[in-house]
């Protein structure tokens, strides 16, 4: 079991994605973002499998939820600096997690 305090510890955030492009070299379908978390986390950049849902285009200024204090993780050639926080659809692709209302970008996730 979690307690808590260690839940605490992993810092979700709400950004804003500004950029999206293919990522062919990745082992599965990839798609990389670039998402803007505020002033006082900034730009971060990580490679989601998320192909069967979404195209690049469709991601420019969605808010998506990631954790933000993960140590960067070398995707291919990509280092991934953030984790991108979905949930598997009922046919295995991923879907995701959005404030249901607009909210800051740099937003916690409580």
């Amino acid at each position: 079991m979690l307690d808590f305090e260690t839940f605490l510890k992993v810092d979700m955030r709400v950004g804003k994605v500004l950029r999206a492009e293919p990522y062919p070299e990745a082992r599965k379908p990839a798609i990389k973002l670039w998402v803007d978390f505020g002033a006082d986390i900034g730009e971060k950049k990580t490679s989601a499998q998320i192909t069967d849902n979404y195209t690049p285009e469709s991601l420019i200024g969605r808010l998506v939820v990631g954790v933000v204090n993960f140590p960067p993780r070398q995707i291919g050639k990509f280092m991934s600096e953030f984790l991108v926080i979905g949930s598997e659809d009922e046919s295995g692709g991923i879907v995701l997690l959005t404030p249901e209302k607009t909210v800051p970008v740099g937003g916690r996730v409580h």
